[in-house]
């Protein structure tokens, strides 16, 4: 147990957790990037391994604890008979774990120097709001649009009124003297082929969400895409509509390394890596959570973690770019995120809305509450665009002529940037 703190029976600390928040703007302010692995065993043995090793990490790192799959979607008998048997799950059960097996994994662990976030992915996640409020684990991430459409068939109403409800009981942290954080997941739909415009606009919508039930401390994401010049574009618009939409100013962003179709050699793991690293440092992203060199061929071990962490770590945050410019993505952005908020005043009623009538309509995306009408494609400099808009208020989005949408061009797309960083650098 760490010095001065006294642990109660269901594992949680005296001491309040630091901001997660708070932590990553300071830290990532001092011109460090903070980096965070994807990390999540349910041996809490391996677990606490896992986070001493990134603690220790030659970075300014954040600890990650990700929950396995039958969590994930509500399936918590299942989750308990594995742990029964003895059978290693995807990610840890921090439901089915008695509170004081996760305390003390934590102890010693968790400090002010070192806050953790617990990643999941849920449309059902009451029991794990629940599970992190006993244990004062204060930061998660998710949200009712991106952890609903694009992994299951739970109805999107639901997924709202469950989002609302996991948030206000995440939200009464505050009254414990603990500052709960959220992270919108917005930014990373479909992991790919969403054009940034939706992203950014989806990530910004999630976060007033968040804080429209009560919390006050948020990041909101980004996933590296296809451009580089466009994810610039992108990130400038996110940070700008953050500034003008956001009641608090205790907001950071969080980029994605690639997560579609990932290079298959370690140099174009590696050379991918580096260029959402380079991404996150000019546009003043405060914090990336990274990829390793195995991710196209199996779940990564914890030193290939430590490695994508070190190497990701090593580059500088740099004096951002000026956000205030009126690009495409941000008119985009812009134009979806106010039509939304002219909907309802009530953030679930309004996505649930902007769904119903495909003013949000994410391409390629088979959830039945997703109209289904939109359709992007890669031009030939690699930028998403709108192939078809559906009914969604988009300025000049379709004024290109975009090239027969087939489906040997989708699978085309989607090994695209696999193609172009596997290649041997001229």
């Amino acid at each position: 147990m760490s010095p001065g703190d006294t642990r109660s029976r269901d594992g949680a600390t005296d001491s309040p957790p630091i901001d997660f928040g708070e932590f990553v703007r300071r830290r990532g302010g001092r011109g460090s990037l903070v980096v965070q692995p994807r990390m999540g065993f349910s041996d809490p043995a391996r677990m606490r391994a896992g986070l001493l090793a990134t603690r220790a990490a030659r970075a300014t790192t954040v600890g990650t604890i990700t929950l396995d799959s039958y969590t994930r979607v509500g399936e918590l008998a299942a989750a308990g008979r594995a742990l029964a048997d003895g059978v290693p799950l995807n990610g840890y059960p921090i439901v089915n774990h008695p509170p004081a097996v996760t305390g003390a994994l934590l102890d010693g662990v968790r400090g002010d120097d070192f806050p953790i976030q617990v990643r999941h992915g849920s449309a059902v996640p009451a029991d794990i709001f629940a599970a992190l409020a006993r244990l004062r684990l204060n930061a998660t991430e998710g949200g009712p649009v991106s952890y609903c459409l694009p992994y299951g068939r739970t109805p999107l109403a639901e997924s709202i009124t469950n989002w609302r409800r996991g948030t206000e009981v995440f939200a009464a942290l505050r009254d414990q003297g603990v500052e709960p954080h959220l992270e919108t997941f917005g930014g990373c739909m479909m992991g790919q082929l969403c054009p940034p415009g939706q992203l950014v606009a989806i990530s910004v919508l999630e976060a007033l969400f968040f804080h429209q039930h009560g919390i006050r401390s948020l990041s909101v994401s980004y996933a590296q895409q296809t451009s580089y010049d466009q994810d610039v574009e992108a990130l400038l618009a996110l940070r700008r509509l953050c500034a003008e939409l956001l009641p608090t100013r205790n907001w950071h962003v969080v980029v994605y390394a690639y997560m579609g179709m990932y290079p298959v050699t370690a140099g174009g793991a590696y050379r991918l890596l580096d260029r959402a690293a380079e991404l996150a440092a000019v546009t003043g992203a405060e914090r990336l959570i990274v990829k390793t060199e195995a991710e196209a061929r199996r779940i990564p071990t914890v030193a290939e973690n430590i490695t994508a962490l070190e190497r990701a770590g090593a580059v500088r945050r740099r004096v951002p770019l000026d956000p205030g410019i009126d690009t495409e993505t941000y008119a985009e952005a812009a134009a979806l995120v106010h039509a939304v908020l002219n909907l309802d005043a009530d953030l679930g009623r309004a996505l649930l809305a902007a769904f119903r009538h495909g003013v949000l309509d994410v391409p390629y995306c088979l959830h039945p509450d997703n109209m289904g009408r939109t359709r992007s494609y890669l031009d030939d400099y690699g930028r998403l665009r709108w192939a078809a808009t559906g009914s969604m208020p988009l300025p000049g989005a379709t004024r290109r002529r975009p090239r027969a949408l087939t489906s040997a061009g989708l699978l085309s797309d989607l090994s695209y940037i696999r193609r172009s960083y596997d290649r041997v650098p001229t």
